[in-house]
């Protein structure tokens, strides 16, 4: 009997190890929305909490003008624009999954 198909979040996890890809690469990689990648995400990090090997990154969205970095947000969105200087040209946010360093 073949093995079941890998979950669409073991595929974002084995996708995210080592690399840091917007929720747009991960939605073009996976082959669904980038609203469901955004979706997935949050389960993505609690299923880390629980592994000690591995850690999720988030590397903040930033505006393209004044170079505004949303460090603060707890969101996997897009934010819609800089509360700064209104600009719209914000860069996506970018997620991976690095080994835990001891």
């Amino acid at each position: 009997m073949p093995p079941p198909e890998r979950t669409v979040r073991q595929r974002i996890i084995e996708l995210l190890i080592g690399t840091r890809l917007s929720s747009y690469q991960l939605a073009q990689m996976v082959g669904i929305a980038e609203r469901l990648i955004e979706g997935h995400l949050p389960h993505v990090v609690k299923t880390l909490a629980r592994d000690r090997t591995h850690r999720f990154v988030l590397e903040p969205a930033a505006c393209s003008d004044c170079g505004f970095v949303f460090r603060d947000r707890t969101r996997f969105t897009r934010p819609s624009r800089c509360p700064t200087c209104r600009s719209e040209g914000i860069t996506a946010p970018r997620y991976g999954i690095e080994p835990v360093r001891k």
